[in-house]
């Protein structure tokens, strides 16, 4: 996996996309996309959904959701000296936050201090500050943290691994679809603030089933929680996570289909966090829902890391389910 392609990947990463704001990925997704869909459709939230119809006498509507948002901060106000007083969109943990720098939609940059030298807790919010050196920085304005895009070995280190490297895997399953279902690759926005965008599309297509392709965390770091999922093992397929029980026949069907097409994949169990699939499933009367995720360490962080080869088996395992349902 080079060149071209991970130049799509890095592509994805280094857009600004904080919550509410998805506009520039959208935009490469569109562009990546052009003559491989039927149909597109944005809806008023911000959501894409590329539809590719199916010609199959029993098709099945299916929708895989990955989101287009990642972490990061809003201006509240500017004090009296000119520092940004900031809340967070989404996940963060203050204790990393001191020393990082950000990047505004506006386009400018800041770094992010702390009133206190020393702490043993996190830090609250209202301790840290954006200092922008004078950069004029409005109410409302939003940023997302810097993090360069590095390749070796068949690793990646970037930003926004959360959710690019789900948009990246539907992307890439859909130059693989063999037109037996009608597919619909829904790219939503606002996850990392309440998974606010899944909801509406699913609610939009109503689909037969549903997968969500995000990132999960991995057991295999010192200190880590206790977790199955280990990088470079293969495709992680959702159990459950605090915001879904995936579907078990849904969920079956995903790992025999891995069996069978001789496609590396691991059980998932995420004990902390949600991600689309959560709001998908409970949508309308209820829709059939599973999860296909990529593991990856320092998740929330702007050095998120991932392996080449657990990317692939993601894409392939989407794209065989999304043929074979």
């Amino acid at each position: 996996m080079g060149g071209k392609i991970m130049e799509l990947l890095k592509k994805l990463t280094q857009a600004s996309a904080p919550s509410g704001a998805e506009d520039d990925v959208r935009e490469i997704i569109k562009k990546e996309a052009e003559g491989k869909y039927d149909e597109a459709v944005t809806d008023p939230l911000g959501n894409l959904m590329l539809i590719k119809r199916g010609s199959a006498e029993n098709k099945k509507k299916i929708m895989a959701a990955a989101h287009m948002d990642e972490i990061g901060v809003i201006a509240k106000y500017t004090d009296e000296n000119g520092f940004v007083r900031f809340d967070a969109l989404g996940g963060l943990d203050t204790r990393y936050l001191p020393g990082r720098r950000v990047l505004f939609t506006n386009g400018a940059y800041g770094v992010i201090g702390c009133e206190e030298k020393e702490f043993k807790d996190k830090p609250s919010l209202d301790k840290l500050y954006i200092d922008t050196c004078g950069k004029k920085v409005n109410t409302g304005d939003a940023a997302v943290f810097c993090g360069s895009f590095e390749e070796r070995d068949g690793i990646v280190v970037s930003k926004a691994l959360d959710n690019r490297a789900g948009c990246y895997i539907l992307l890439k399953a859909l130059e693989k679809l063999n037109g037996k279902n009608e597919v619909c690759l829904a790219f939503t926005v606002q996850e990392e603030v309440g998974l606010r965008g899944a909801g509406p599309a699913a609610y939009s297509y109503e689909p037969d089933y549903a997968i969500a392709v995000d990132v999960t965390d991995t057991g295999d770091t010192p200190n880590a929680p206790v977790a199955e999922v280990r990088l470079g093992s293969g495709a992680a397929v959702k159990i459950m996570d605090r915001s879904v029980l995936c579907d078990a026949q849904l969920r079956n069907f995903m790992m025999e289909t891995a069996k069978r097409n001789n496609i590396p994949y691991q059980a998932e169990i995420m004990s902390d966090g949600g991600t689309d699939a959560g709001r998908i499933h409970v949508t309308r009367a209820g829709i059939k829902t599973g999860g296909i995720s990529v593991p990856v360490r320092y998740i929330h962080s702007p050095s998120e890391t991932a392996s080449v080869s657990d990317i692939n088996n993601c894409i392939e395992l989407l794209a065989a389910t999304l043929n074979e349902l």
